[in-house]
């Protein structure tokens, strides 16, 4: 199992506990790992989670059942960061922590 994230690979669904979680499947063109979508937003792993905890992120799986979001989702993402205000941002960020917990 650490090989596979060694090697960059996501995990299947099932691998990563989410049975019950019903997500759409995409295509891989319209698909995004996890880790990929945390690299193209410059935020953490963790941060990704929370943007989908507080659906700001739409979660997919590809053809193979590998958990991911969709390229839509982060492109919508990336627009709102390129023309929010830093306060915006900012209270964007408390009430995203707040819903966390």
């Amino acid at each position: 199992m650490h090989e596979r994230r060694w090697q960059g690979r996501s995990w299947s669904r099932e691998d990563r506990g989410y049975v019950l979680l019903k997500v759409d499947t995409v295509e891989d063109d319209a698909w995004m790992s996890q880790p990929e979508a945390a690299r193209r937003l410059g935020v953490t792993l963790i941060r990704v989670g929370m943007l989908l905890a507080n659906r700001r992120l739409i979660p997919a799986e590809n053809p193979a059942g590998q958990a991911g979001v969709t390229i839509a989702s982060v492109q919508a993402e990336e627009t709102w960061r390129a023309n929010a205000k830093k306060w915006a941002k900012l209270a964007r960020l408390l009430k995203d922590t707040i819903n966390w917990f």
